[in-house]
């Protein structure tokens, strides 16, 4: 079975991935669960068992999804097993690893709930919390996001690097989400499945989903401490969000008029421009600056002696034309976003699948 042509764009080998049947397909899903894991042996048969138990507490139609994102320490093996002996458990197994989001992206093609959970698989999320994050959707929310509000990790290495990315999200996408990086989700299925994700984008759904409309709750869950396994996560991602959250930062607010965005980017540079060239005009002397007249520059006699020549500051004047150039193309980069926007589907696409869930 071959992966859908949405993720393939993305992922040009994932094609190569193997999925188990799953449910009877003949039988309506309202919950789908999405679990992305790596390297995760230890974990997976008390996770397994735990997300059974409390998918029966939710009383619904469901189906327990699991990526495994090319783990080589055995937990194939296992998951091959247990979907053999659970009809609601369906496991898709990349080849190689390609990280979390593509793991989410994957379960999010082939999920068929009209609800969808996110969460990880190392145990330290609680799925007994599933049930209260569905109750809280029910209320008429789009995306319930889970607040780990006493989280059992280090401090120095987890702890604060999430706080301060956590400030910086929410200062930036203005979204009071408190914890941006608690995996343990819930979505309405239009909105993961309107989205495209790629690099490490998954920590900003809601904020993306929030650029469609979707409306967003915040629910305390518990958290665990992790018992097996190690961490996947390092000091490393600070650059990866960072990064992510400028473009994030475009998306929500600039998607449907990106000459906007890099017209802000230009401006700057066309006011620092005159102010370059005008330097390079004036020369400095004993009483100060005094601006370099043609007099100046063409050679001349005076009392019979040879007048010093003076020159234009070359420095100032060359990176006044410099910056001028870099400005003209960062605007004309701008124009050519917004041209590529309106020939594609993308936005179009957004459109259409926020206003028939509006129109519900």
């Amino acid at each position: 079975m071959v992966l859908p042509r949405s993720l393939m764009s993305s992922l040009p080998e994932a094609h190569d991935a193997e999925v188990t049947p799953g449910p009877d397909l003949g039988r309506a899903i309202e919950v789908s669960v999405v679990v992305p894991v790596y390297n995760e042996l230890e974990n997976l048969s008390a996770l397994h068992s735990a997300l059974t138990y409390s998918m029966q507490q939710v009383g619904r139609p469901y189906e327990i999804l699991v990526v495994d994102d090319g783990s080589d320490d055995g937990s194939r093996e296992v998951l091959r097993q247990l979907s053999a002996e659970d009809p609601n458990l369906r496991v898709v197994l990349f080849r190689r690893n390609y990280g979390q989001t593509a793991a989410m992206s994957a379960g999010f093609d082939y999920a068929r709930g009209t609800t969808l959970i996110t969460m990880d698989g190392d145990l330290q999320n609680d799925p007994a919390d599933i049930k209260r994050l569905v109750e809280k959707l029910d209320e008429g929310y789009d995306i319930v996001c889970g607040w780990r509000r006493n989280r059992k990790d280090a401090y120095a290495t987890r702890l604060l690097p999430s706080k301060i990315a956590n400030f910086l999200i929410r200062r930036t996408t203005g979204v009071p989400i408190h914890d941006t990086g608690c995996s343990l989700k819930a979505y309405r299925s239009w909105v993961v499945r309107s989205l495209n994700l790629y690099s490490d984008m998954h920590r900003f759904i809601a904020a993306l989903g929030a650029g469609l409309g979707a409306r967003i709750a915040e629910v305390p869950v518990r958290h665990h401490p992790r018992l097996f396994g190690e961490s996947k996560y390092g000091l490393g991602r600070i650059f990866r969000v960072l990064a992510d959250l400028v473009v994030i930062k475009m998306l929500i607010q600039f998607a449907a008029h990106p000459i906007r965005w890099f017209g802000l980017l230009s401006m700057p540079l066309f006011f620092v421009t005159p102010f370059l060239f005008f330097l390079g005009l004036f020369k400095l002397r004993s009483t100060g600056f005094e601006l370099i007249t043609l007099a100046d520059i063409v050679p001349d006699v005076v009392d019979g002696s040879p007048r010093d020549r003076v020159t234009w500051d070359a420095v100032p004047i060359t990176a006044a034309a410099i910056t001028l150039l870099v400005a003209i193309n960062v605007g004309l980069l701008g124009f050519l976003a917004e041209l590529q926007l309106k020939v594609s589907r993308f936005f179009r696409r957004r459109i259409a699948v926020a206003a028939t869930e509006a129109s519900r």
